[in-house]
């Protein structure tokens, strides 16, 4: 591998920068040269594994209030396209079915996920990437490319180690923005578009693709949700826009007004250097999705490891009945990094991240939530671990006040780890019993990482599928799907919308309400 880290710096005067030294531009040439490089086996299959997941997670959500909508807005385009949308039958244009899919994957927070500099979820690419080529009838081959370009794009930007990476959530800005550039590289990588053509793509997605975190926030609502729906909208924009003749605003990460300058470290610091490491255009294979992480459950990353220890835990713990005996726990206390203590646990502050009432939304960011819920069902699901009857929730509003977050450096030193090897999400829990009694273990790494106790293979992904769609769909159907996501690479054309699962007739529920289309 000839890699090669690449630093990014704003300019001191406008168009000093040569287009050719712009991050756009070195992006798009990844982009663009990817079908002369090796392509890899295990990434491609990868790919496979992600898209399975995503037809998972997105018809696990399909008949939440959120995703229903989303739905219902793609409804209008009905036979006026070729994409398809998770559980129906007919096609549709490529742009509400991307926000649709987009949407539905995102909602359960149970999609895959990438941490370094900053944080993402590197298959929110997939949708719009799926969308645009079963409109536009190109190869699954070409399919699979555009998604391993937009992992390797996306990861490159979050960070692989030695300090690289551009972080975005330090200055609160959503890191759609790094969505937006991994699928306008994509798309442009799928459809063969030219050097300069993909840089324009990525300088216009880019560019549209800086929102504010305050979606993660206060009295979380439907935009958290929708984020990765309008990164497709505007990554397939940019790209169409582009195939136009059409410039995108350049240099989109560099120039004296642009994103580093007015949103990141050099609004404050004129000097301030980023480092973004790329392969080798058209030499390399592209092997960033290797370094992604499924999630088995659906809760935040950084509380992964963390739920499989309570799970692990819980059996050490006094029993009454068939449960835990919940009076004799006195305390609970978890060790963990910066990040676990101060965004999802309980140095948020947070009222709302101790109350089982809360929206859901916030609840899969409420450390003290997901200990508590695992502690007093034995699991955590999907489904069930949202839906308390109201005994539970007194039960668990009792036991949540009892659990305290605190910060540990050792695991903020594993969770800054540049060594893949090392690098580590998780904590220590030390229970304290009644009597004053102490049950205590740790983990790093959730068990379904690819460094976990149990990394998620092929039957995971298919066991996930089979969960999540058991009330929805056919087993015949989802034994065609898993088929047809296996040939991709021999598919083409129309036989593209095979890779779509079909919702048994009338599990798809409508909005309660009525809107404007």
């Amino acid at each position: 591998m000839t890699a090669t880290i690449h630093t990014v710096q704003a300019e001191k005067a406008s168009g000093e920068l040569a287009r050719e030294q712009q991050l756009a531009w070195k992006l798009a040439e990844l982009a663009t040269r990817a079908k002369d490089a090796p392509q890899d086996e295990e990434a491609v299959a990868m790919a496979k594994n992600r898209i399975i997941d995503n037809a998972a997670i997105a018809l696990g959500a399909a008949n939440e209030t959120a995703v229903k909508v989303a739905r219902a807005d793609a409804l209008a385009s009905k036979g006026t396209g070729k994409a398809t949308i998770w559980g129906l039958e007919d096609h549709f244009a490529p742009l509400p079915a991307a926000f649709a899919n987009a949407v539905g994957v995102r909602f359960l927070d149970n999609d895959d996920c990438y941490l370094a500099a900053e944080y993402s979820h590197p298959d929110d690419n997939i949708s719009p990437i799926i969308a645009v080529g079963q409109h536009l009838g190109v190869t699954g081959a070409d399919i699979l490319r555009g998604i391993v370009v937009a992992y390797e794009v996306h990861v490159a930007l979050v960070g692989t180690g030695d300090g690289t990476g551009i972080c975005l959530h330090k200055h609160k800005v959503d890191h759609m923005t790094h969505i937006a550039a991994g699928t306008a590289a994509g798309i442009s990588s799928m459809l063969g578009l030219t050097t300069e053509q993909a840089y324009h793509a990525i300088n216009f997605a880019v560019h549209n693709a800086i929102s504010s975190r305050q979606s993660r926030k206060g009295d979380i609502g439907a935009q958290k949700e929708f984020v990765p729906g309008f990164s497709a909208e505007i990554s397939i924009k940019a790209v169409n826009h582009a195939l136009h003749g059409l410039k995108g605003p350049n240099p989109v990460y560099e120039g004296v007004d642009s994103i580093i300058r007015r949103f990141l470290n050099g609004r404050d610091d004129e000097n301030a250097v980023y480092k973004v490491e790329l392969a080798e255009p058209g030499v390399d294979a592209l092997r960033n999705i290797m370094k992604t992480y499924p999630k088995q459950h659906a809760f935040e990353y950084q509380g992964q490891a963390i739920i499989d220890l309570a799970l692990q835990l819980r059996d050490q713990l006094p029993k009454k009945g068939d449960g835990v005996d919940l009076d004799q726990i006195e305390k609970i206390v978890l060790e963990t990094s910066h990040h676990t203590h101060h965004v999802i646990g309980t140095d948020a502050n947070d009222p709302q991240k101790i109350d089982p009432d809360s929206p859901r939304g916030t609840l899969d960011h409420s450390i003290m939530f997901a200990i508590a819920r695992c502690i007093q069902t034995g699991e955590f699901h999907k489904d069930r671990a949202y839906q308390m009857t109201q005994a539970e929730k007194d039960e668990l509003r009792k036991l949540m006040a009892r659990i305290e977050t605190q910060f540990d450096q050792r695991w903020e030193d594993l969770y800054h780890d540049q060594d893949p090897n090392v690098q580590a999400y998780g904590g220590r829990m030390i229970v304290t019993l009644a009597d004053g009694s102490e049950v205590a273990d740790e983990k790093t790494r959730a068990n379904a990482h690819p460094g976990g106790d149990t990394p998620w293979q092929r039957p995971d992904y298919e066991a996930k599928l089979a969960d999540y769609t058991a009330d929805l769909v056919s087993d015949a159907e989802r034994a065609r799907f898993i088929e047809a996501v296996n040939a991709m690479d021999s598919l083409s054309g129309d036989s593209l919308a095979t890779i779509n699962l079909v919702v048994d007739a009338g599990r798809l529920e409508a909005p309660e309400t009525r809107g404007i289309y």
